[in-house]
């Protein structure tokens, strides 16, 4: 079976310059079928920056990413995500 790779935004509540802390909550609670590839921020306006998740997971994943952005979303220091891209790799 392949993976699934999928690429989530996340705007957190307030304005981070350092988003390392909220990776490392994140990595460390993921649940075990999922696997954080790398991450990235981007800057959006005014000093608020985004955080841009590179998620791994298995292609037979029932409900999607619905699981991944319900455990997000249970964050205090995040806003609103948005999935950017979800696409099978090898």
């Amino acid at each position: 079976m392949a993976d699934v790779i999928s690429v989530i935004k996340i705007y957190p509540k307030d304005v981070l310059d350092d988003f390392s802390e909220l990776v490392n909550k994140i990595s460390s609670n993921l649940p075990s079928k999922y696997r954080l590839l790398r991450y990235e921020t981007e800057d959006l306006a005014y000093g608020y920056k985004t955080l841009r998740l590179f998620i791994v997971f298995p292609e037979e994943t029932e409900g999607g990413t619905e699981e991944i952005e319900n455990f997000l979303r249970g964050f205090s220091e995040v806003d609103e995500i948005e999935v950017e891209l979800v696409t099978r790799v090898f």
